[in-house]
C-alpha cells in the first residue's frame, strides 16, 4: 500500500524541511521530504514511472534498474528526496529536488542557459502513479516556490516530460551530457527574463 502516515494517521514530516500544499484539480497535493521508511513506496513509484515511459515509447531511459535503491537512498540521506501525497495521504508522486550546481550542467551544447549566474536547483527523477493527476504541476510549482531558478533535463525519447516542462514555463536551452556521456535535453525556468 502506498499510504505514508504516522501511527496517528497524520503525515510525517521532518522538522525544518519545507512542506507545502499545492492546489490541483479535484483537491490538493502535499509535498513532504521522504524518509528511509519510504524507500519501498519510492521504488514502487519509480517502477510505475518506468512503466509509463515504456508505454509511451521511451524505451531507453531509466534502464538497468535505474534509479536504484542506492541512488534513492542517497537522495533521502542528502535531504533531496520528496513525495507528493494526495488528500488521503496516498503517495502519488516522487522527485528529487537538489539545490546547488549540478556538475553535468557545467557545459551546455547547441544553446545556453537562460540564467547562468544565480544559484539554481535541479529537478531529477520525477515519477507518478498512472492514475494520479496534477503531480508534475505540484512538484514543479513547489520546487519553483523554493528556488525560482530551476533546471531539469530529460531523454530525447521522453516526450511526456518535454511537454510537461514546456507547459509549466520551462524553456529548452540545449544539450548536456551525463557523467556517463549520455545526451540529455536541458531546460530551465527562471524569474529572470533573457
Amino acid at each position: 500500500m502506498n499510504h505514508i502516515a504516522t501511527s496517528s494517521g497524520t503525515s510525517a514530516s521532518e522538522p525544518g524541511k519545507p512542506e507545502a500544499q499545492t492546489p490541483v484539480r479535484g483537491g490538493k497535493l502535499r509535498v513532504r521530504p521522504s524518509t528511509p521508511a519510504d524507500l519501498p513506496v519510492l521504488m514502487d513509484l519509480y517502477d510505475r514511472g518506468r512503466g509509463i515511459m515504456r508505454r509511451s515509447g521511451n524505451l531507453r531511459q531509466w534502464t538497468g534498474g535505474y534509479p536504484s535503491e542506492e541512488v534513492v537512498m542517497n537522495d533521502i540521506r542528502r535531504g533531496n528526496s520528496y513525495l507528493c501525497l494526495d488528500e488521503a495521504g496516498l503517495a502519488v508522486g516522487a522527485f528529487a529536488f537538489i539545490p546547488g550546481a549540478d556538475p553535468t550542467y557545467a557545459r551546455i551544447y547547441e544553446g545556453r542557459w537562460l540564467d547562468d549566474t544565480r544559484p539554481y536547483a535541479t529537478i531529477h527523477r520525477l515519477a507518478s502513479r498512472e492514475d494520479a493527476k496534477g503531480v508534475a504541476a505540484a512538484c514543479l510549482d513547489w520546487c519553483y516556490a523554493q528556488v525560482p531558478n530551476l533546471r531539469a533535463d530529460t531523454h530525447r525519447d521522453n516526450r511526456i516530460m518535454q511537454h510537461i516542462l514546456l507547459k509549466h514555463g520551462f524553456r529548452y536551452c540545449g544539450i548536456i551530457h551525463l557523467l556517463n556521456g549520455d545526451e540529455r535535453l536541458a531546460y530551465q525556468k527562471t524569474s529572470v527574463s533573457d
